[in-house]
């Protein structure tokens, strides 16, 4: 398949944007991946969410930022801009990379909530009609694209709402149960740091896959019209959702069910309205689990494809994935992904137990890659602005500092955790793989021009 003349359309709305944004953070990481959190750092987890929270506001910030400076150029285009053409290589593949990770994650936890009423039908085969699902949505053109999306990610957006105010109403006995002292559970069974005040950090490991998806935001800027304006806005009231709609949900569960007594192998919004004696809202909030997920999958494919896009217009990738259709769809990018999550599904055949653990490492260490990539970006290019952006991030440079100090030491616990080990040894062998074939592929005058680029503009 060889490169054309289609380009990418400029159809996305701002509702599409901050609604996609959200349908690609909020997936797995709240919905199955909080039984983890909580079940390491106890009702206590709240804190490490607040805190992942504070860099996603950095990150996010630093988006916009430049952004405002740089008009129709995305996440990939800002590290080129700030490190040349062997970093935006490294930091593209690396985020395809991850959401490919996600994606493979998603419809396999999609499944797994389908067996909820379909036990007797295999992992595999579940996960795959899920992965077809997804990918036939992925063919629409962007703006039908945006518009299902946006409707698709507004279903468990409006399910997060209902349940937070049910289980209010259920945690201050206004809608009265068979039990009582709900309160008590947080303070109970080892109190609120049951493992320690130290625990929150290694849940923040799994808050950062949970988050990631939210820099999706950097992604859509090349489909979206007057991008530089309407970004800073759409940032602005997206981190306050994202972290109220992480944090609100936690302190629910861990109030009306003991932290100890969450199960890994079903979601604990369905476990809390069970054991609460909800049993026909546990259905509906099944039915509901399986939106959000499909959802953030396809959300991640999105972000896959367009990312390969770029990669390949920029010949960081073969040319055949710059292919786009009639209809502004990348087909090239959009048929391996397709490969990918075939192939991913087969994984729940092989590994139905532990695929879920073995695959989420991989998201959390590569968002945590991404953001740092964000940040040291920002941080070097504010001063070769041609422009000034009409956004900027608050405390320059320290607090963007800051930020990256916490991130790399952040990476440097995923590779020292040794649940991890298989996962994040595959990451640090692509990552190298990726880094010495950048070195191969782009000679070193190649990788000045950006930097020239940069001096003229100053």
């Amino acid at each position: 398949m060889n490169a054309n003349n289609a380009r990418l359309q400029k159809r996305l709305l701002p509702r599409h944007i901050s609604l996609m944004a959200m349908g690609g953070a909020i997936g797995t990481g709240i919905f199955k991946g909080s039984a983890e959190t909580v079940s390491i750092a106890g009702p206590g987890v709240i804190f490490s969410y607040v805190l992942a929270g504070l860099f996603l506001l950095v990150v996010m910030g630093a988006i916009a930022e430049m952004a405002s400076a740089y008009p129709n150029t995305n996440i990939k285009g800002f590290v080129q801009k700030a490190f040349g053409k062997r970093a935006s290589f490294v930091m593209g593949w690396m985020y395809c990379f991850m959401w490919l990770s996600v994606c493979v994650i998603e419809v396999v936890v999609a499944g797994s909530f389908l067996q909820y009423w379909l036990p007797a039908i295999p992992l595999w085969g579940l996960s795959l009609g899920c992965a077809a699902f997804v990918l036939g949505i992925n063919m629409m053109n962007v703006k039908n694209y945006g518009e299902f999306e946006f409707w698709f990610a507004g279903i468990k957006i409006v399910m997060i709402m209902v349940f937070i105010i049910l289980g209010a109403c259920i945690l201050f006995g206004l809608i009265p149960t068979d039990k009582t002292g709900y309160l008590q559970n947080y303070v109970n069974h080892g109190g609120l740091f049951p493992n320690g005040w130290m625990s929150i950090f290694p849940a923040l490991l799994i808050v950062m896959f949970s988050y990631g998806g939210s820099e999706l935001i950097g992604v859509t800027i090349t489909e979206t019209k007057n991008a530089e304006q309407i970004l800073p806005k759409v940032i602005k009231s997206f981190i306050l959702r994202i972290v109220l709609f992480y944090t609100l949900p936690i302190l629910i569960i861990c109030g009306l069910i003991p932290w100890n007594e969450l199960s890994g192998q079903a979601s604990p919004f369905v476990q809390v309205l069970s054991m609460v004696g909800l049993q026909s809202a546990a259905h509906i909030m099944n039915f509901i689990l399986i939106t959000a997920v499909l959802s953030a999958a396809n959300s991640g494919i999105y972000g896959c494809t367009r990312m390969l896009h770029s990669l390949a217009t920029e010949g960081e990738a073969p040319k055949s994935f710059s292919y786009v259709s009639k209809e502004g769809v990348p087909v090239a990018s959009l048929l391996l992904t397709a490969v990918v999550l075939t192939a991913g599904s087969m994984v729940a055949f092989i590994a139905q137990d532990q695929v879920f653990t073995i695959l989420m490492a991989v998201p959390g260490f590569v968002v945590s890659l991404v953001w740092t990539g964000i940040c040291s970006a920002q941080l070097k290019l504010r001063r070769t602005y041609s422009k000034e952006p009409s956004f900027k991030v608050w405390g320059f440079p320290y607090i963007t500092g800051a930020t990256l100090v916490f991130l790399f030491i952040i990476l440097t616990a995923f590779v020292l955790d040794g649940q991890n080990r298989v996962s994040i040894m595959a990451c640090l062998l692509i990552f190298a793989s990726l880094i010495a074939i950048s070195f191969v592929k782009f000679k070193k005058g190649m990788e000045i021009d950006t930097t020239n680029e940069n001096k003229s503009a100053v």
